[in-house]
């Protein structure tokens, strides 16, 4: 530990500058922490100033990482765990929640969303399902009564086998049987000007069908495109393709006005022999071609003028995370803060090794789509 302190922060003074290019875009990053071997918080924070991050997603209220995150000037959108939803809709407990995890740590730590779970449309459990909107709805009546939702807003993160229908794009739709949940979450959005979030990985599409799916369009390289034979717009890429998918179903649902957010997005360095696509290479080409089209403040062909927001997943390589070897490899960064791989953040990037000789690098986003089919 004495060795890794002072190479650690040796890291953050060669790259501080050149990654300070971050700052003000519509980007943030997802800090996951099932892993055993990342920095403490307080040495995350540092990173993450060192390269300009500006917006940061966690996926818990941790006292000890909201505590290190103080007078960093790094926004934070926290997260009630899906085991304490059923909680979280009694007002009464929302309301204790709120005051013992969000009231304390303010104003020091910009603490600006809340979301109320992860992926609960998509799952099995049907009281989850029944008690997220309650859920949300206490959450910000909390704030409201503390006197906190000016600058707090409240949002859930879902899966994108929301999705019934994502291709073409104009043509998207939520599945049917869960309506009845959507419907009441968008009136929310609506009356809260809160985003809908969506975690959407192009990865997933290629994985599964690699033969049928251009690289190149999944990847933003240069590519002949696809023309939506219902609005005529032009796609160049899948992730811009399932964004306008999800505008397409919002709209359908009669709410044509909400804001989509992409609260997860990536790709893989490294997985599994039933995982193509996933290398040091794509990664590199997907994370940094999007970083340079955020850059630009671009939008998707059906909202130009609406710069696309996307947080990527994620900060370190997790390796407690279960599934595939990819689940354990979509990090930005080694557990000892140096570069997977160069996502364009970097300049002067200089690869390490692993021990095979093989050059490493790593990261994750979030959409699930093929052409004319849905992938999660």
């Amino acid at each position: 530990m004495a060795i890794f302190l002072p190479l650690f922060f040796l890291i953050l003074f060669i790259f501080s500058d050149s990654l300070s290019s971050i700052n003000g875009l519509g980007l943030g990053i997802n800090y996951g922490r099932v892993a055993d071997n990342i920095p403490a918080p307080p040495r995350v924070a540092s990173l993450l100033r060192s390269i300009g991050v500006t917006r940061v997603r966690l996926y818990d209220a941790d006292p000890t990482v909201l505590t290190a995150f103080a007078n960093t000037n790094i926004e934070l959108t926290i997260e009630i765990g899906n085991g304490l939803i059923q909680q979280m809709a009694d007002p009464a407990q929302a309301l204790t929640w709120v005051q013992q995890n969000v009231q304390p740590f303010l104003p020091q730590t910009q603490i600006k969303s809340i979301a109320v779970g992860n992926e609960i449309l998509t799952g099995t459990d049907n009281a989850l399902k029944s008690n997220l909107l309650p859920a949300m709805q206490s959450v910000d009546r909390a704030l409201k009564t503390l006197g906190l939702s000016e600058n707090i807003h409240v949002t859930t993160a879902h899966a994108y086998a929301v999705m019934a229908k994502s291709y073409p794009p104009s043509a998207g739709s939520f599945q049917t049987e869960l309506s009845e949940y959507i419907t009441g979450i968008l009136k929310f959005h609506s009356e809260n000007n809160s985003p809908f979030l969506i975690n959407a990985y192009p990865f997933f599409a290629y994985t599964a069908e690699p033969e049928q799916i251009p690289l190149s369009y999944v990847l933003f390289e240069p590519n002949p495109g696809v023309v939506d034979p219902g609005s005529n717009l032009h796609y160049d890429n899948l992730l811009y393709a399932q964004i306008d998918a999800v505008y397409a179903a919002i709209k359908l649902m009669g709410f044509p006005d909400l804001q989509i957010g992409v609260s997860e997005t990536g790709w893989p360095s490294k997985g599994g022999p039933d995982e193509p696509g996933a290398t040091v290479e794509n990664a590199g080409l997907y994370t940094g071609n999007l970083v340079t089209r955020i850059r630009q403040n671009q939008g998707t062909p059906a909202k130009p003028n609406l710069p696309v927001d996307v947080f990527i997943f994620a900060l370190f390589n997790e390796n407690q995370k279960p599934g595939p070897l990819s689940e354990r490899n979509y990090g930005l960064y080694y557990p000892d803060a140096t570069p997977v791989y160069n996502s364009g953040l970097q300049a002067g990037f200089n690869p390490r090794r692993d021990n095979s000789g093989s050059w490493k690098n790593v990261i994750r986003l979030t959409i699930g789509y093929r052409w004319g089919k849905i992938f999660c």
